[in-house]
């Protein structure tokens, strides 16, 4: 007992010399709570909003056969790029070389009556003023003249018609673009009935196609009307991978119905799709952008605006919306209702509730109360808030970050 009760002492007197330097390390000696502060000041961001779109193909062809004949070869390699008007497939010729030869006599057969009832009326109409001459016989040769006239430009359709049926045994390609598989091989009949032979689509520009919904195109609508409209807004895609396209394109079309089933309306950019000159698929050119492909579409007006940013760590939220902490008059606090704008994980941008120089609280939330006065001084770490750190933040990137 003699022992322990000096040890008992010595602690008490650690711990009572310990809240003593506690004591007197506060400031003001239970004075108002410090608290770490920025000012709300305005920072250049680029607006961005993103949507879940796909790309297409500006000019897509089905590849059809126009007669019934054999095909006698592919002059294509699958895949590969072709250019308007090359030679695709090339049909069996002969038979309908034999038709048109015998269209062509047809013809030669056809202006030989017309030159014999020809001469035939023009005897006629000179005798017509002689004793020998009937008007019935004229009359009678000039309507075989203008008959067989008639049926030389009937013989000279038929011979247009097998010229151009023979014209269809080579199929060339409509457009250029790149042409998928073949659906056939050489040595088969193909006709107008065989369906689609090969698939071209064009590649560069291509389109990209989202929906918006109504209540977005109305808000980029209102967004972009002082700065050109639609016409000003950059578009920029992401693709599946994560990574972002190093081409950008322009909105081209809103549609003019609303989805019912959705209550999205669809939107339409053109984006440049060069080759890749280092990347070959079987001697064939490939591009980044392919038709049909799901891709991230960020929509970005084409000017940088002006909004005020604070930290992110200073925004609080309840059921009745975004709110911080500020600091005003005789250092009383006051909660302050927001609305933001586009933020990431670190800053916040603030569209209404704040102006320029405001006083925001950013350490020591946890301790005040609206109404109660505090120690204001600088927040540590301090904000960073350079416009690259917001650019190419999403639509719905405020939300998220909340």
């Amino acid at each position: 007992m003699n022992v322990r009760l000096p040890a008992v002492a010595l602690v008490a007197a650690a711990l009572a010399l310990a809240l003593a330097r506690a004591q007197a390390q506060m400031p003001g000696g239970g004075g108002p709570p410090s608290v770490g502060v920025v000012q709300a000041e305005p920072t250049q961001i680029t607006e961005t909003s993103q949507y879940v779109g796909r790309i297409q193909a500006q000019h897509r062809v089905a590849v059809v056969a126009r007669v019934t004949a054999f095909l006698e070869r592919r002059d294509f390699v699958e895949g590969s790029e072709v250019t308007k008007g090359q030679l695709l497939y090339q049909l069996e010729q002969a038979p309908f070389e034999a038709d048109l030869a015998a269209k062509q006599a047809a013809v030669a057969e056809a202006q030989a009556m017309l030159q014999n009832a020809t001469l035939a009326f023009r005897r006629a109409e000179s005798l017509i003023k002689t004793p020998a001459g009937q008007q019935s016989l004229v009359d009678s040769t000039r309507a075989t003249m203008l008959s067989d006239a008639a049926q030389v430009q009937a013989a000279n359709a038929q011979v247009r018609a097998s010229q151009i049926n023979l014209g269809y045994t080579a199929i060339h390609a409509p457009i250029a673009g790149k042409i998928g598989r073949s659906a056939v091989s050489a040595g088969n009949v193909v006709s107008p009935s065989s369906g689609t032979l090969a698939t071209i689509v064009s590649q560069d520009p291509m389109d990209v196609v989202f929906p918006v919904s109504l209540t977005d195109e109305l808000a980029l609508r209102r967004r972009y009307a002082g700065a050109g409209g639609f016409g000003s807004v950059v578009i920029r895609i992401k693709l599946p991978g994560g990574r972002m396209y190093d081409q950008t394109g322009r909105l081209n079309f809103v549609d003019n119905t609303v989805s019912t089933s959705t209550d999205t309306v669809i939107l339409r950019g053109s984006i440049p799709n060069p080759p890749i000159s280092a990347l070959k698929v079987g001697g064939a050119t490939q591009r980044e952008l392919i038709d049909g492909e799901f891709v991230t579409v960020l929509l970005e007006g084409a000017q940088p605006i002006s909004l005020l940013a604070i930290p992110r760590a200073a925004v609080m939220t309840d059921q009745r919306g975004d709110y911080v902490y500020t600091v005003g008059a005789a250092h009383k606090v006051a909660l302050t209702r927001i609305t933001l704008g586009q933020s990431t994980a670190t800053t916040a941008t603030v569209t209404t509730g704040l102006h320029q120089g405001d006083t925001v609280i950013v350490d020591g939330l946890q301790k005040v109360h609206p109404g109660e006065v505090v120690a204001p001084g600088p927040a540590s770490p301090p904000m960073h808030a350079a416009p690259s750190a917001l650019h190419g933040d999403t639509h719905q990137g405020a939300a998220s970050g909340r």
